[in-house]
């Protein structure tokens, strides 16, 4: 491919050569400008923003560079992106170096960037500024996260390096304050490209095990970039997630790691960490020697007081076992008591009972029976003659009452010669002349049966009665 370029260029005609004309094609003349500008421009610094930045899928990251008058295309390819400590977007000031190239297919110059980094700031700078305000709004710098550190640890697990003095202080330190207390150290390279998964593999092993109590973090000081493993994304999330309280002590008090920000506490050095999660094993014995001390009197006075409040219920329950046989013997005398005037009452009630019986036997209506027997057939007869006496006179009455009503029956008087004339029309009976009209058929009712006539004559009150008959 260079030497394609090469013979390219080496036929570029110059203003000395033969007045024939060279018709270039545009890849050709494309090609050449591109072998030119890589030639001439191979290395180059440059300052500027960034703007427009996209991020495809392929790893690479286009972006134009500008500043207050110019701009240009520029490209960071994949394998440069992923070395980056930093991340880009627009609007940052930065500096780069890269090399001047044409992008044939659309006959576009561009830079392509080989290495980035922040105007007036480090790369480690910001990103370690970008790493950390994504993780504070991820909610791990919370305080409300921080866990209280066992008061009393009985396995201690400290994740550093075997090399540095940071180690020794923090064993001389712990064996010094507590002798009994155990510690595991996970030994880890603490700066350098494998140290962050060192650390972070570290941190769970730990976890894993399950008899360590409390976990220090940390190294002896050092510059920013040695200290740089303990900014790492990695390193932060698993002290995050450990559930053993972690203790950071990574470098000295001026210096400020993510690892500060996330554990449940931070410690100026490896060895006010150590003093930080151990106890003063003399102090503690002189301490439990004194509540021991305390204790024994506390509860020898206690004891002492218990002693005194038994006595006191004993002497109570002394009287009360007297006050309860007085009560027993007024228990006694009340029941005789009831047990006598039960007894007085039930003879009384006895003895009224037989007098009871006395006047009822007395008072028997077996004799006043007899003696009213002796009564009845008299009364019987007596009431048997009132009654025929009383039967006859209503006898008597009644037929005297048949002969007036047969007097003033109109039967009576049918028998006594009269009869009754009833219209056969209309079976009305006929009281006056004027009722009939001449013609007429009339019904005659007598004391023994009926003639059927017919008017012949109709003879008011008055008149003369006529030849014709009925």
């Amino acid at each position: 491919m260079k030497e394609d370029v090469t013979s390219r260029t080496r036929s570029f005609p110059s203003p000395g050569d033969s007045p024939s004309r060279r018709v270039f094609t545009v890849s050709e003349l494309t090609g050449l400008v591109r072998a030119s500008l890589e030639a001439d421009f191979s290395e180059v610094w440059l300052e500027g923003e960034i703007s427009n930045l996209r991020a495809p899928g392929s790893g690479h990251l286009y972006c134009t560079l500008k500043d207050d008058s110019s701009q240009m295309r520029a490209v960071i390819f994949r394998s440069t992106a992923l070395r980056l400590r930093f991340g880009l977007e627009d609007g940052l000031h930065v500096v780069a170096r890269g090399r001047v190239t044409v992008y044939e297919p659309r006959g576009e110059y561009q830079v392509v960037l080989e290495y980035v980094e922040p105007k007036g700031r480090g790369a480690q700078q910001v990103a370690f500024e970008q790493l950390k305000t994504r993780l504070a709004a991820e909610g791990l710098f919370d305080l409300d996260r921080k866990r209280p550190l066992p008061v009393f640890p009985r396995t201690v697990g400290i994740v550093t390096s075997l090399s540095g003095a940071a180690v020794r202080d923090m064993m001389t330190v712990l064996h010094r304050r507590c002798p009994v207390l155990r510690i595991i150290i996970a030994p880890v390279s603490v700066q350098g490209e494998d140290s962050a998964e060192q650390i972070t593999s570290a941190i769970r092993s730990l976890n894993a095990l399950g008899r360590v109590d409390v976990m220090i973090v940390g190294r002896g000081g050092g510059s920013s970039e040695d200290l740089w493993s303990f900014n790492d994304e990695r390193v932060v999330r698993a002290i995050a997630a450990s559930p053993i309280p972690v203790v950071s002590a990574v470098g000295h008090e001026t210096d400020v790691t993510l690892a500060d920000f996330v554990a449940d506490l931070r410690s100026p050095t490896p060895s006010a960490a150590a003093e930080a999660v151990a106890p003063v094993l003399s102090e503690v014995v002189d301490r439990l020697g004194e509540l021991t001390a305390r204790s024994r009197l506390a509860m020898s006075r206690r004891c002492e007081a218990d002693r005194q409040q038994l006595d006191l219920i004993v002497t109570r329950i002394a009287n009360v076992r007297y006050r309860v046989l007085e009560d027993i013997q007024q228990v006694d005398g009340a029941v005789a008591h009831m047990r006598r005037a039960v007894q007085g009452l039930l003879r009384q009630r006895w003895d009224k009972a037989h007098s009871f019986k006395h006047e009822l036997i007395g008072n028997s209506p077996d004799a006043q029976v007899r003696q009213g027997l002796t009564l009845v057939p008299q009364l019987g007869s007596r009431l048997v003659q009132v009654m025929r006496y009383g039967l006859n006179r209503r006898t008597q009455s009644a037929q005297a009452c048949l002969v007036n009503l047969h007097t003033l029956s109109p039967l009576g008087i049918l028998d006594r010669g009269y009869s009754i004339l009833e219209s056969v029309s209309s079976h009305r009976v006929i009281r006056d002349a004027c009722e009939v009209a001449v013609g007429q058929e009339v019904l005659a009712r007598l004391a023994k049966g009926q003639l059927r006539c017919v008017v012949a004559n109709v003879m008011p009150d008055g008149s003369k009665a006529g030849s014709a008959p009925l």
